[in-house]
């Protein structure tokens, strides 16, 4: 009974540790992705439409009263 468990571990654990990471390819393709979106993000937030709403909301958040 033993043997048969520590067996079928063994096959668990190899299984997992054969697919245990991305490779090269794709942590380069998540990378890009993330640049991707940061620049896009970074885009819509400094345009100027966004931007004036934005420091229109900081503007009435330091002048409200508590």
């Amino acid at each position: 009974m033993y043997v048969k468990t520590r067996a079928r571990m063994r096959a668990v654990v190899s299984r997992l540790r054969r697919d245990s990471g991305m490779v090269t390819s794709e942590y380069a393709m998540g990378i890009i992705a993330a640049v991707a979106f940061a620049v896009l993000l970074y885009e819509v937030v400094t345009s100027g439409q966004v931007k004036t709403e934005l420091q229109n909301i900081v503007k009435r958040a330091l002048s409200a009263r508590m």
